[in-house]
């Protein structure tokens, strides 16, 4: 995909999280997946708002609250999977899409902006696949097969980019580096996938205390390569009561529920 910006999508408006109650954050977030969040200008209140809605869990190189500190660490640059710690473009994915259940939700605040670029880039994925069913319905039908995708190194995971559930649910999983293998069936149908994703693209500036909240089974994230010195923080978790039944992923389109194909479950 490249590089340059394609604001397909107007982002949605900044809510103050000192100011806007738990319950209007919980209702944005259950009905479009992602929340604008402002105000969040020290780490402990980031690290606070997101224990007070999410299960935090640890990764591999987060600190040990959970907390991980993603910046240009100058020496990952080339090692697949590392993208993101590097000042490169960073293809838009799903956070942890080679383990068998990605975390639901994922927040991340800017500690310091960049000196130039290093936009958020994020696509809904509930968008990206009525845009399939519209146009390339056999694309869709492709990448929602069983195990036609490959994510992650040796202990990765085999899926598909689109899981359809019970009651026309589906959820999004993917990404688009070294460590993403394809069926030979799916792999002339990435170019439409590519395109629908940066066709309904969101770029979103992030200045100092903003930040976004998203569900990960719904929407996926990047970003634009950056000069300087980009911090930001981010959390993984599991939803906590207090937001409330959040549905998996997003409900499909009727034109594609109509299709016959098997729904996996993971």
């Amino acid at each position: 995909m490249s590089s340059a910006l394609h604001a397909a999508v107007d982002p949605p408006p900044f809510l103050p999280v000192n100011t806007t109650p738990v319950s209007d954050i919980a209702a944005q977030l259950r009905e479009t997946g992602l929340v604008a969040l402002d105000h969040l200008v020290m780490r402990s209140a980031a690290l606070a708002f997101a224990a007070s809605i999410m299960t935090v869990t640890t990764h591999r190189d987060s600190d040990p609250d959970g907390l991980t500190r993603i910046y240009d660490t100058r020496r990952h640059a080339e090692q697949p999977g590392f993208a993101g710690l590097s000042n490169g473009e960073l293809a838009p994915h799903t956070e942890r899409s080679g383990v068998a259940r990605p975390p639901r939700l994922m927040l991340l605040v800017c500690a310091s902006p960049p000196a130039l670029g290093g936009e958020c880039l994020l696509s809904d994925g509930q968008a990206v696949h009525q845009d399939l069913a519209t146009h390339h319905l056999e694309a869709l039908d492709l990448l929602s097969a069983p195990n036609t995708a490959y994510f992650g190194d040796g202990a990765g995971h085999a899926t598909q980019v689109f899981t359809r559930y019970p009651s026309r649910r589906v959820a999004i999983r993917l990404r688009l580096d070294a460590l993403a293998r394809w069926s030979p069936l799916v792999e002339p149908h990435l170019p439409h996938l590519r395109s629908a994703i940066q066709r309904h693209q969101i770029v979103l500036p992030l200045r100092f205390g903003q930040g976004y909240l998203l569900d990960n089974t719904r929407w996926l994230h990047g970003r634009t390569a950056f000069s300087g010195d980009r911090l930001m923080w981010r959390a993984l978790g599991e939803p906590l009561p207090v937001l409330g039944p959040l549905a998996y992923g997003f409900r499909q389109t009727l034109r594609a529920a109509e299709r016959k194909s098997p729904e996996v479950m993971w």
